[in-house]
């Protein structure tokens, strides 16, 4: 039955992601991204992992999501046609994912071995937000601050790039 409900799950992910890049109105895009968003938090469900399932809703479904929604509505968005031109090397990368996956399945080489094993993991002996922490915070500070950087760097592109565009002249730094 858990099967039937990650397979299930991950059909959904994989329609709703196709639809948010193929949707020609941003607002249905943005809808299906939304239904993404909530079968990703039931995905963690079913792996057990409910602190991430409330943060993906709490954080993408109730800040992020609500953030797109604002700049598809500020930005007054029209259908744009030169993107959709370029489903041929999506429908390439996609069959390529999808190969992938069929691979990694038949090679088992998703599973971790301690939960194949039937052992007890550190998730299940801490908790998971306190192993989610020390883990974040320990084995992998470096890469989490490099992310935090790299965030930090597309926030002042996009601010440049929108002052550009709404003033109509060059950007000054």
């Amino acid at each position: 039955m858990e099967q039937l409900f990650f397979f299930y799950f991950a059909f959904v992910i994989a329609v709703t992601s196709v639809l948010v890049v193929a949707l020609r109105n941003p607002i249905y895009s943005t809808l299906a991204l939304l239904v993404m968003f909530f079968h990703v938090a039931g995905l963690y469900v079913t792996l057990h992992a409910e602190f991430l399932a409330a943060v993906q809703i709490i954080v993408y479904a109730g800040a992020i999501l609500v953030l797109y929604l604002f700049v598809v509505m500020l930005l007054n968005l029209k259908q744009d046609v030169r993107y959709h031109r370029q489903w041929p090397m999506a429908a390439v990368v996609g069959v390529a994912l999808l190969i992938e996956a069929v691979v990694l399945t038949a090679m088992k080489g998703w599973m971790i071995p301690a939960v194949a094993a039937g052992t007890e993991t550190a998730v299940t002996a801490a908790g998971n937000t306190e192993a989610i922490g020390d883990v974040l915070y320990t084995t992998y500070l470096f890469p989490f601050e490099v992310a935090s950087v790299i965030l930090l760097v597309a926030m002042i592109g996009a601010i440049i790039l929108a002052k550009k565009d709404i003033s109509g002249d060059e950007p000054q730094l």
